[in-house]
This record gives structure tokens, sequence and C-alpha cells, in this order.
């Protein structure tokens, strides 16, 4: 980590101190920046950042009190140590005075070249200090944000993987296996919670002559199409499954009326009944399917989740020899 050299800023009026000043700290490691004047070095300090600044206390028209009060009142300046260089070291109100305004230390005139030169090396090395530590800071805190990064793009990766582990690649709905869960979380729910929940299985009648007749992705599309018309007709906290090919599954929670029940098979049969505008093989097409639907109510605990499957799976295969595009209740 390379830092950039820092600056000291030599606040004084005398040309003839200033090139002194400047053969003192040639061997500081520092750049030396002058000015001639308080007004100089406000806009000086504007435009830098320095590590120390020497000034002078007995300059005309503004004098380094009034410098140092005016570095004071910045907020991005008011941390910059100064230290008085000034013939009335002995006076102790102007010390005082001097510290008041936000002296860090005084050199008296004449200048000790030795004083001087230790006094520099300590600022400069608290600001070397310093600005490592900000440097190592900034590192870190940029470190910080990349190991933020990569986690949130690891869960976003992980999140996604388990999605697609429980979710249809095509349709986005939950697949068998998340099916099967929703399925056990309703059995277990539902002795505390009141009424029971059905079991849904349809078949798309007519899907495999879409297929056929003009193309898979045409199929794809009807299927994608199929999904959103079963998440229009069905709440929050039901479920909606494709279990594969154009087989899907509902969970109907919070049931209790068999009429209501069979009322609301009746609606998701006729939504999904209404025609699908498709682009096919040949061009645009209209397609014209039904759904045979067969309806199993959860009997408590006698009965396992395969049981529920199988007897919506009976419903099912009797509606569609029944002649298909409705929808029967399991005994």
């Amino acid at each position: 980590m390379t830092l950039p050299a820092p600056k000291i800023l030599v606040v004084d009026d005398t040309p003839a101190n200033l090139v002194a000043m400047r053969h003192l700290l040639a061997d500081s490691g520092a750049e030396v920046h002058e000015a001639s004047s308080g007004n100089a070095a406000l806009a000086m300090c504007l435009d830098n950042e320095f590590a120390l600044i020497l000034l002078d206390v007995n300059m005309p028209e503004m004098d380094g009190f009034e410098v140092a009060f005016l570095i004071g009142e910045d907020e991005r300046l008011r941390d910059t140590p100064i230290i008085f260089v000034t013939a009335a070291y002995a006076d102790d109100i102007n010390r005082v005075r001097g510290y008041h305004f936000g002296a860090v230390d005084y050199i008296a005139k004449p200048i000790n070249d030795m004083i001087l030169q230790s006094k520099v090396r300590v600022f400069l090395e608290l600001y070397r200090a310093r600005a490592e530590l900000k440097a190592t800071l900034g590192e870190l805190e940029e470190r910080n944000e990349q190991l933020n990064t990569e986690i949130a793009e690891r869960r976003r990766i992980e999140a996604q993987i388990r999605h697609q582990a429980t979710h249809d690649m095509l349709t986005g709905l939950p697949n068998r296996t998340l099916f099967h869960d929703r399925l056990v979380t309703a059995m277990q729910r539902v002795p505390r919670h009141g009424p029971g929940f059905a079991l849904a299985m349809l078949d798309i009648d007519g899907f495999k002559a879409v297929n056929d007749n003009h193309g898979h992705p045409a199929g794809d599309a009807l299927l994608k199409a199929i999904a959103e018309r079963l998440g229009d007709q069905t709440r929050a906290n039901d479920t909606v499954a494709r279990l594969g090919g154009d087989e899907f599954a509902l969970i109907l929670e919070d049931v209790a009326d068999d009429a209501l029940l069979m009322r609301k098979c009746a609606e998701v049969g006729a939504a999904l009944g209404e025609p699908y505008p498709l682009e096919g093989r040949h061009g645009p097409f209209v397609a014209n399917v039904s759904a045979s639907i067969g309806v199993a109510i959860w009997k408590g605990d006698g009965q396992s989740d395969e049981d529920l499957i199988q007897s919506a799976d009976r419903a099912l295969y009797q509606a569609k020899d029944s002649g298909k595009n409705r929808c029967v209740m399991a005994p």
C-alpha cells in the first residue's frame, strides 16, 4: 500500500522566512507548500489536505489567530494540526489565545532547527499512521462490500437452486416434490385449524392433439397459459402444481361444503375451456381444450396422502371414462 507524500503548509508574510522553512523541511519527506498571507493560506487549504500547518502569528490584514479560527470553523479542515510560529512564545496570554483557536503547539522565533524538525517529524508520523489506518479501513470496507455481494449472490443462487428443485421449469408451478410436501402440511394442519381440504387432479383433454399438430413450442405455451388460468381461479393459500405432462393438481384449502366444492371445480373447468390464441408451426391458431377433474376430500387421520391421491385419481379416471370435460367427486 503506497500512500502519497504528506503535505505541509508554511504561512508567513516574510519571503526570507519562507525560504528558510523550505530548506529546513527539505528532507522531511513531505511536499512543502507556501502561502504569504492568511487569505492565500485559506484558499490553499480548500484545495489540499495538509498533514500540518506552520502558521506565523504576526501577519498584516489577517493574523494567525484569525486564520486558525476560520480553519477551525470548516468541518473539513478543523482536524488539521496547526503549529504557531511566533516571537511572542513567552507571552502566556498569546499562547493561551493560540490554544483556544486550535493550535496544537508553538515554535518560538528565532527557530531552532532541531526543535522544528523534531516536532514536524512527530506530526508527519501521526499523519502517516492515520492515513495508513484510513486506507486500511477503506480496503476492509471495500472487501466487506465484496463479501456481502458474494454472499448475496451465493444466497440468490442457492435460492434459485432450491426453487428449481421444487418447481416446474416450464410453468413455475410447484412440482411433484413440493406438491407432496404441501399435501402433507395440509393434512397436519387441518386437525388444529378447523375446515378440511380437498385434492383435485386434472388432465387436459385435447392437449396431445395440440402438441402433435402445432409443435412442442405451442404445447408449452398452452401449458403456461393453463397454469396462469389455474392461478387465477385459486386463492393464495391454495396450491396449484404441475405433476408432469398435462397433469395438474390443486390443493384446495378450507373446504367445508361439497356443493361449493363442486361449483368451484365447475368454474375451474369453464375457465380452462375458454379458447387459447397461440402461435404454432404453421402460424397463429386457437386451441380449444378442456379439463377432466377428479376431486377427493380428505377424510381425516385414517387416510394417508397416498390414499387421498389414489381416491382423486380414481375420480379423475371416472371423469375421463364418462366423456371428459367434467368434474367427478370421489365417494
